[in-house]
């Protein structure tokens, strides 16, 4: 997360959406750069709304406007994916051994499954409730979110291309990609608003 104070802006960062790189080339703009532990470098917009976003505008007598970007929600599960393989090789007992991207979909389907994996989902992240992030951006039109961020910093930006994570086959077959994304509906109904 970024707070940029004299703009009244904050940038949550979704996870698997580039926000490590985001935070890499703003941090030296922003008046506070919070990026660990991994509970505060994402906080959500209802943690955000419940206890960060009132204490700064005590401070300064006016909200912050709160911006996050989104990323098509098949494609952040494969991003997922992708990070939980990479960051296996980590872990002694390699939980991901053996995973293919349709077994891992499918996991994420089941109605607990997005906790279970420890991953939630994008739409609990950018909402809570009726309320949501003020300012959210679509991943794959990531220029839109730049050209927004040069005019409220009145700079010029450059992200750097980092943390990828390794290519792997992330294909479906139809039906499991129809399943994922009835299970992802609520996430699916905000993209396509973006």
């Amino acid at each position: 997360m970024l707070i940029f104070w004299d703009q009244r802006m904050v940038f949550l960062a979704t996870p698997k959406t580039g926000s490590t790189a985001v935070e890499m080339a703003l941090e030296s703009l922003a008046s506070a750069s919070l990026q660990r532990p991994a509970a505060l470098k994402h906080t959500d917009i209802g943690s955000y709304r419940r206890y960060l976003g009132p204490w700064l505008q005590a401070q300064t007598g006016s909200p912050f406007t709160t911006v996050a970007l989104m990323r098509e929600p098949v494609d952040w599960l494969r991003s997922w994916y992708r990070f939980k393989l990479r960051d296996d090789h980590d872990d002694p007992v390699h939980p991901m051994e053996g995973i293919g991207f349709a077994d891992f979909s499918a996991e994420y389907a089941h109605p607990d499954g997005p906790d279970r994996l420890g991953i939630g989902s994008q739409s609990g992240f950018l909402t809570d409730g009726p309320d949501r992030v003020d300012r959210i951006f679509r991943y794959d039109r990531i220029e839109a979110f730049v050209d927004f961020l040069e005019g409220r910093l009145d700079c010029a930006i450059e992200l750097p291309r980092i943390n990828v994570p390794p290519s792997v086959d992330v294909n479906l077959p139809p039906d499991a990609e129809t399943a994922l994304r009835r299970a992802m509906a609520g996430d699916l109904a905000i993209y396509d608003q973006l």
